[in-house]
């Protein structure tokens, strides 16, 4: 359903103009005017309420009537560049049948009466706002502006860089290198050159059982060789050819202590290392 055309006649039409300065309230005054033989409840509305105070912002147009309402700018620092966005709505209805009672002048200023009320029968017009400013006071704002705007570029030349945030040497690091320091570094080295020279004595020992190991598992093979000529030589088993071999037995047992006694040389060597 389409919506009912407004019935007031507003003075001005489309726009609320508002000259400057603005440095102090500013009043623009709206005209509503009733053409008809029936009351007419008004209300008016903004975009931005902490903006403006409108005195009366509702009542009653009597018919054939007018009423004055004033729309007060509050004072601001105006920026010619800035666009304004602001609009003002006037909302009205027919009133109801009979007298108008305090209680219904109470639900009216409330917004009571138009929450309940339906909604086609309610009628509107809009209007934006215009700010306008003298011709020597708009040259005055502009070359404010290009003030502030020159201030706030020397001060962000005038900040001095920030400098990386590098951490002073303590005192001990720049302190020279003592005697105690170079004859411990002296001592770690003869330390290295000492495990050099053992190390070296621990491989040629390790050679020299190796190559004794490998001389007695030579005897020991020969051995056994000449027990199988003889063997071969007398057939017959006795205590003599069996106790023949009790020296080699104990010939052979020599490698094991060998080896035995390498790994001993050679952890006390190593643990000497890691100590």
């Amino acid at each position: 359903m389409s919506k009912l055309e407004q019935v007031l006649i507003l003075e001005p039409s489309g726009e609320l103009k508002f000259k400057g300065p603005f440095t102090e309230v500013v009043t623009s005054n709206l005209k509503l005017n009733n053409p008809t033989d029936k009351r007419v409840c008004f209300k008016v509305k903004t975009t931005a309420p902490r903006r403006y105070c409108v005195r009366p912002n509702s009542g009653v147009v009597e018919p054939s009537s007018s009423i004055n309402v004033s729309v007060m700018l509050q004072p601001f620092d105006y920026d010619p560049q800035e666009k304004n966005k602001h609009k003002f709505m006037v909302q009205s209805m027919f009133a109801p049948e009979g007298g108008i009672d305090n209680e219904t002048m109470v639900n009216m200023v409330s917004d009571k009466m138009w929450k309940d009320a339906d909604q086609t029968q309610l009628m509107d017009s809009k209007l934006k706002c215009v700010f306008e400013l003298p011709p020597e006071a708009l040259q005055s704002v502009l070359f404010q502006n290009d003030l502030d705007a020159a201030k706030e570029a020397k001060e962000v030349a005038a900040v001095p860089p920030v400098k990386p945030n590098i951490p002073k040497p303590s005192p001990e690091a720049k302190r020279p290198v003592t005697q105690e320091a170079t004859v411990a570094v002296k001592a770690v080295n003869v330390g290295s050159s000492a495990s050099d020279s053992d190390m070296k004595k621990v491989l040629d020992e390790c050679r020299r059982l190796q190559a004794e190991v490998s001389k007695l598992q030579a005897e020991n093979a020969q051995i056994k060789d000449d027990g199988l000529r003889q063997r071969k030589a007398t057939p017959s088993d006795n205590q003599t050819f069996t106790t023949e071999f009790a020296p080699v037995a104990q010939r052979s047992a020599i490698p094991p202590v060998l080896y035995l006694l390498a790994a001993l040389i050679l952890g006390f060597i190593l643990g000497k290392f890691i100590l």
